[in-house]
């Protein structure tokens, strides 16, 4: 029996998770309905905004420990959309995105505005506007970028509604064009490979013309922008790229450090 002492939110999935699953299963479906009539089984009071309960498995937080010793070795269960008001627990294989620790800083002339810096608070938002104003999707990408607009968000056939925290498009040398959906998060925040799969359906169903590239940001505890290029492959989504960006002062970029960027393009050219 589920205690009583466990959150409102972990006791409704649990309970949706536990009255379908069989030993085997690897996809496990279930509705908004369902949500609402497990929560007065359970005489839960339930959130104003419904959908929280499963936003927040999503991209929040992990799933209860009860359902992740349900997968097998290698693997883990998440949460994907299944169309308007629906949703599927799927078995998928384990994807690690956390930042590496043994990847080279990359020091970067801090451009954001002094009155930006004042008012930012250490959120996503912050995080955007750092990115935007140092044009570090351009850089990381080497791509020229714009912004296009960010939360965006949007319904895909198959998946239902969407959200992105920031639409660039790009363009290269050779008049190519690039869509990149960024997703933004702080140094605690889970970054789950629902919402990457979710961004290369964005790309491919709304942005059909342009290749499409979705990338992750994470802002440290040191301040460090931790930034992934992904891709799709067999076993699902992967890191492509990683690279990590400091912002600082120009007088704390030192010729020598000048120099040593430039002996690492001479030496990976070479």
């Amino acid at each position: 029996m589920i205690s009583r002492e466990k959150n409102r939110y972990v006791q409704l999935i649990e309970s949706i998770f536990f009255e379908k699953f069989k030993e085997g299963d690897s996809e496990i479906t279930f509705s908004r309905d369902e949500i609402v009539q497990m929560a007065e089984k359970l005489k839960i009071v339930l959130p104003k905004n419904l959908g929280d309960v499963v936003y927040s498995f999503r991209y929040r937080t992990d799933l209860p420990e009860t359902i992740s010793e349900k997968a097998k070795e290698g693997y883990e269960w998440m949460i994907r959309s299944a169309g308007r008001g629906k949703y599927k627990f799927v078995l998928t294989k384990e994807a690690n995105f956390l930042p590496n620790p043994n990847i080279a800083k990359i020091k970067i002339p801090d451009s954001t505005p002094g009155i930006v810096s004042r008012y930012s608070f250490d959120d996503e938002q912050a995080l955007l506007a750092k990115i935007r104003y140092n044009r570090l999707i351009d850089i990381f990408t080497g791509v020229t970028c714009y912004s296009l607009q960010n939360h965006l968000r949007t319904t895909l056939s198959e998946i239902g509604q969407v959200e992105t925290d920031e639409i660039y498009v790009g363009i290269d040398k050779q008049g190519i064009h690039y869509v990149f959906p960024v997703q933004a998060k702080g140094s605690t925040d889970k970054l789950g490979a629902v919402q990457i799969e979710q961004d290369f359906s964005v790309c491919s169903e709304k942005y059909a013309n342009a290749i499409g590239r979705p990338i992750a940001a994470q802002f440290m505890d040191d301040e460090t922008i931790i930034l992934f290029e992904f891709v799709l492959t067999d076993e699902g989504v992967r890191i492509l790229t990683e690279r990590h960006y400091l912002l600082v002062h120009p007088d704390d970029l030192s010729e020598s450090e000048v120099r040593e960027y430039r002996n690492r393009v001479h030496h990976k050219d070479g």
